[in-house]
C-alpha cells in the first residue's frame, strides 16, 4: 500500500479517463495539467475531434485542453492525450471511469456502456492499480457488478492486487459557474489507505475540496439522492402546474404568493429531461426493489414528470380549439430541443415527445433549436430538426420549450398579432403575450 502513497505524493500517478463526454473530458483536462493522462473513448471521431484542440458538447475549457495536450507534446511525461487503443492503457496505474449508465425502454438500469468500460480496464490492470467509478450507479454497484468483471478480465484478487473507489460526477451541463474545479467532490475508497490516496488526487484539482464518504456505497447512494430528490421537488411543482390549469389560475402566480413564507423551497414546473435527474431515481429504485421494498414517493415524482410533456402537448391543442385553429394539418413551431437553455445537450429530452403527442393529433411540426446540431439531432432521435425560422411561414402555434440567450429576441408579438396560439414552457415569455404556460 506504500507504493500507492507514495505515488501521488511524489506525482508519479499516470491516469486514464474512460469516457470522453461531458463528465470525462473536463476531468481529463484537470488532471492533465498536473499528471500524465490519457483520455480514452471507443469512438475514434471523438478522439481525432479532441486531437485537432476541438469539442462539439461545449463543455470542455478549450485552452486548458490545448495547453495540455501540447504540454504531452513537449514534455512527453505530464500532459494530456487521447486515445481509442487499448495498448496505449498499460503503463496506466489509475483509471477513472466516466462514461453513461442510461436506461432502458422499460427504465431498467443499463450496465452495458460500465461493465464494457470494466472490461476494458481489466485487460491492462495491473497489481498495485486503482480503478475509480465516477458514472452514475446504484448502491452496491461497483462492487457487485464492476469488481467481478475486473478480476475476471485481469485475474487479479480485489482489495488485494487493485483497488477501487466511487466519487460521483457533479458535471452540471451548460454551468460556467458551478464547474468541476469549483464544485465539492464527494470521494470514497475500498480501503482507507485507497480511500486517502484517491481524497488526495481529486483535492490537488479541486478549489473547494472534497467530502470523503465512509465507504463507497454511502458515495455512491448520496449520488441517486441528490437528484432524486431535485426530481422530486419538481414534480411537486408539476402537480401544482396540473392543479391550478383545472382551477383556473396561474401557477407562476402561486409560486410569488408563496414564495414570500421565509422557509418556502422555490421550484419551478417544467419538463424534465438530461442524463441525471431523470435517469438516477430509478436506479435508485431498482436497487430498493431488489432488496424487496418498492419505492412511492420516488416513483410517483417519475410518474408525473413522464406526464408533462403530453400535458404540454393536449393544452396547446385545447388552447387552439378555443380560437377555432383547425387541428389537422395546423403549423406548429417548437423553440428549444435541449433539457436545459444555452447547452447542446438534449439526451433524455422531453421535447421531442411534444412534438409526437402534437403530430398524433395531425399537426405539422418543426422544431428549432440554434445549438443543437441537426446531424446529432437526427442521429439521436431519427427525425430532421430546421436550421433556421422561416420568417414567411404563418403558425397556427408556437410552442417555447427552452430559454435560450437566443429566444429572448424572438418577435412573439409578430406572431401573436397574427393570431398565433403561444405556450410558454418556461413561463420567460411576456405573459400579455402567452396563451398557456406551466
Amino acid at each position: 500500500m506504500e507504493r500507492e502513497m507514495k505515488i501521488i505524493m511524489k506525482k508519479e500517478v499516470k491516469i486514464a479517463v474512460i469516457g470522453l463526454g461531458y463528465v470525462g473530458l473536463p476531468l481529463a483536462i484537470e488532471f492533465g495539467k498536473k499528471y500524465r493522462v490519457i483520455g480514452y473513448d471507443i469512438n475514434l471521431n471523438r478522439v481525432q475531434e479532441l486531437e485537432r484542440g476541438e469539442d462539439h458538447t461545449l463543455e470542455a475549457d478549450i485552452i486548458g485542453m490545448r495547453q495540455a495536450r501540447d504540454l504531452f507534446r513537449t514534455t512527453g511525461k505530464v500532459g494530456l492525450s487521447f486515445t481509442n487503443s487499448i495498448e496505449e492503457l498499460h503503463d496506466v496505474n489509475t483509471y477513472i471511469v466516466t462514461v453513461p449508465t442510461p436506461i432502458d425502454t422499460f427504465n431498467y438500469p443499463d450496465l452495458t456502456p460500465l461493465l464494457s468500460a470494466s472490461q476494458t480496464v481489466g485487460k491492462t490492470l495491473q497489481r498495485g492499480d486503482v480503478v475509480i467509478y465516477e458514472s452514475t450507479v446504484y448502491p452496491g454497484c461497483t462492487e457487485e457488478d464492476c469488481v467481478p468483471v475486473l478480476e475476471q478480465e485481469s485475474g487479479l484478487k480485489f482489495n488485494q492486487d487493485f483497488f477501487c473507489g466511487y466519487s460521483p460526477e457533479r458535471i452540471n451541463p451548460g454551468d460556467k459557474v458551478h464547474t468541476l474545479v469549483k464544485i465539492k467532490k464527494i470521494t470514497s475508497g475500498s480501503t482507507p489507505e485507497i480511500a486517502d490516496f484517491i481524497d488526495q488526487l481529486y483535492n490537488s484539482i479541486l478549489e473547494n475540496g472534497t467530502h470523503r464518504a465512509p465507504n463507497i456505497k454511502v458515495a455512491e447512494t448520496a449520488k441517486a439522492v441528490e437528484n432524486s430528490q431535485r426530481d422530486i421537488n419538481i414534480s411537486f411543482m408539476n402537480e401544482l402546474a396540473l392543479i391550478c390549469d383545472r382551477v383556473g389560475i396561474d401557477t407562476n402566480d402561486v409560486i410569488e404568493a408563496a414564495s414570500t413564507k421565509w422557509n418556502f423551497l422555490r421550484f419551478s414546473p417544467g419538463l424534465v429531461g438530461g442524463h441525471c435527474i431523470s435517469v438516477d431515481p430509478y436506479y435508485l429504485s431498482y436497487k430498493a426493489k431488489m432488496l424487496g421494498y418498492t419505492p412511492k414517493v420516488i416513483l410517483s415524482g417519475r410518474q408525473v414528470n413522464n406526464s408533462i410533456a403530453k400535458f404540454v402537448a393536449d393544452k396547446t391543442i385545447k388552447l387552439m380549439i378555443q380560437k377555432d385553429k383547425k387541428i389537422k394539418d395546423a403549423n406548429v413551431l417548437i423553440l428549444g430541443v435541449t433539457f436545459k437553455e444555452n447547452c447542446p445537450d438534449c439526451r433524455n429530452t422531453k421535447v421531442v415527445e411534444i412534438a409526437n403527442e402534437l403530430e398524433d393529433f395531425g399537426c405539422k411540426v418543426d422544431i428549432y433549436d440554434p445549438w443543437v446540431s441537426p446531424v446529432t439531432f437526427h442521429r439521436e432521435f431519427d427525425r430532421e430538426i430546421i436550421t433556421g425560422v422561416n420568417p414567411d411561414k404563418q403558425y397556427d402555434a408556437i410552442v417555447a420549450c427552452v430559454n435560450h440567450d437566443q429566444f429572448r429576441k424572438f418577435d412573439f408579438k409578430r406572431y401573436k398579432d397574427q393570431g398565433c396560439i403561444i405556450f410558454d414552457v418556461k413561463s420567460s415569455i411576456d405573459r400579455s403575450l402567452v396563451d398557456g404556460r406551466l
